[in-house]
């Protein structure tokens, strides 16, 4: 028999490999690759959904709740540069969001397939670009966010396609007040559009900066700069259209703080180096942060408006008075957090509208028990119901660590008690017929009939 050359069973092996790896196991090769991964997929279930999005990145995994009938798809700080494909999710959903991503750029029909969307969600991006036809089908929509961007310029064409818009947000973006955004300056003037671009600033040219686009005059916009005036201008900046500075305001809260509108109002009011709690506090805000500021007294009426409040954290402030009414319009307040402060106590009526309070946070602070800490146990002792935590003696020092309520138990127990003093007339035997004679003088009164009892112009009422 003829033996095979060895060139031919090395042609033969090389063809029979193709052949011999397909029979590998393996998660991504073969039909049982792809059984185990279906069989993956199915397991994770409908609620979170990873899908590759546009620029071939896996996006991260959003969450989908049913909130009041609505379905929300909450895909806040995932680190997302692209917007999700709508088929992404198992429900349609109502309210997008999208806040604290890197998104830079929204391109014509980026939110095709969210027709049911009521509210949009984009603040805290990087979006400097927004084409004409990004909002494409968002017929439905009334709420849209896009304060804390990138933005210099936007049309009067990219907010169309939404008839239904009802509440729009722009500021703390760059505005760059020139011909380019002025039929958006027109749409916002409009008086039927007062909840559209609120608050919104032109950061530049330098004869506009820090006016409202709401007050912004159209004509200006697309105004040629004079020549001769260029230099000076840019030296002084002063063309003659400079809002009067104004005299020194709070802080206004809409500006200054994060809101998030979904599925509750919050504002987030953290590290931003606040020395006074800020003002325009909205009236539905449910939930507000101004821990680790610089809040060093509370005065009084400061969240007079806030009356939906359930939580506020004003921990870590170097707080250390609060004015008496500080609190007041409280009503519906849950928690409070006073925790890791400078307060020694709290005076008497600041906390008497927190009617529903549950938790109360007092930990590191400075209490000082002597007498005046005794209204806080008092108010405690009043409102079974809040729990609270951390009040613990500061100083004198041989009180420190005690807890305050043990104190006070200790301080009633030890204060001597005042003897009652005995009443004179009981004691002054020159007085004993006198009362008697006027007892008796009542008594035979009181038998009389009505009818024949003499009216008296005065009474005499002895008080001991």
């Amino acid at each position: 028999m003829r033996a095979i050359p060895p060139l031919l069973l090395f042609c033969l092996f090389l063809l029979l490999l193709p052949s011999i790896q397909m029979k590998k196991p393996g998660k991504g090769r073969g039909l049982k690759g792809a059984r185990h991964k279906l069989t993956r997929d199915r397991a994770r279930g409908p609620r979170r959904h990873s899908r590759s999005g546009p620029s071939g990145l896996v996006s991260p995994n959003c969450l989908e709740s049913p909130e009041s009938g609505h379905v929300f798809v909450d895909c806040q700080e995932r680190r997302l540069s692209f917007i999700p494909t709508a088929n992404t999710w198992s429900n349609k959903p109502k309210h997008l969001l999208l806040a604290r991503n890197r998104i830079k750029v929204l391109h014509d029909g980026a939110f095709l397939g969210y027709e049911n969307l009521d509210s949009l969600d984009l603040q805290q991006n990087q979006i400097s670009l927004v084409e004409d036809g990004a909002f494409q089908g968002l017929t439905k929509l009334t709420t849209l966010l896009l304060q804390h961007n990138r933005l210099q310029t936007l049309s009067e064409e990219v907010l169309i396609p939404m008839p239904n818009l009802g509440y729009l947000r722009l500021y703390d973006n760059p505005w760059n007040c020139l011909c380019p955004i002025d039929s958006l300056v027109r749409t916002l003037q409009v008086p039927s559009n007062r909840n559209l671009g609120n608050h919104a600033r032109c950061a530049k040219p330098i004869w506009l900066k820090n006016m409202k686009l709401k007050h912004v005059d159209p004509e200006l916009l697309c105004k040629e700069p004079d020549p001769a005036n260029n230099q000076q201008s840019d030296e002084t900046g002063y063309t003659g259209v400079l809002e009067p500075s104004s005299i020194r305001s709070k802080p206004d809260a809409t500006t200054v703080c994060f809101t998030y509108h979904y599925p509750q109002i919050r504002m987030d009011c953290s590290n931003r180096g606040l020395t006074e709690v800020p003002s325009g506090i909205p009236d539905n805000v449910v939930h507000i942060d101004l821990s680790h500021n610089s809040i060093s007294h509370l005065k009084a009426r400061d969240f007079h408006a806030a009356k939906s409040l359930r939580t506020l954290n004003l921990s870590n402030n170097n707080m250390e008075h609060l004015d008496k009414g500080s609190l007041t319009g409280l009503l519906h307040l849950q928690e409070l957090d006073l925790s890791n402060n400078n307060l020694t106590f709290v005076q008497h009526g600041v906390l008497e509208d927190l009617y529903f309070l549950l938790h109360l946070k007092l930990e590191g602070n400075l209490w000082v028990c002597d007498y005046s800490i005794q209204y806080m146990v008092y108010w405690l002792s009043l409102h079974p119901g809040v729990s609270p935590s951390g009040l613990v003696c500061y100083s004198p020092l041989e009180y420190a660590g005690e807890s305050v309520e043990e104190y006070v138990k200790a301080y009633n127990r030890e204060c001597p008690k005042q003897q009652s003093r005995p009443d004179q007339d009981q004691t002054d035997p020159k007085l004993w017929n006198t009362l008697m004679e006027a007892q008796a003088e009542l008594e035979e009164e009181e038998l009389e009939p009505s009818a024949l009892r003499v009216p008296q112009k005065y009474q005499i009422i002895r008080l001991s």
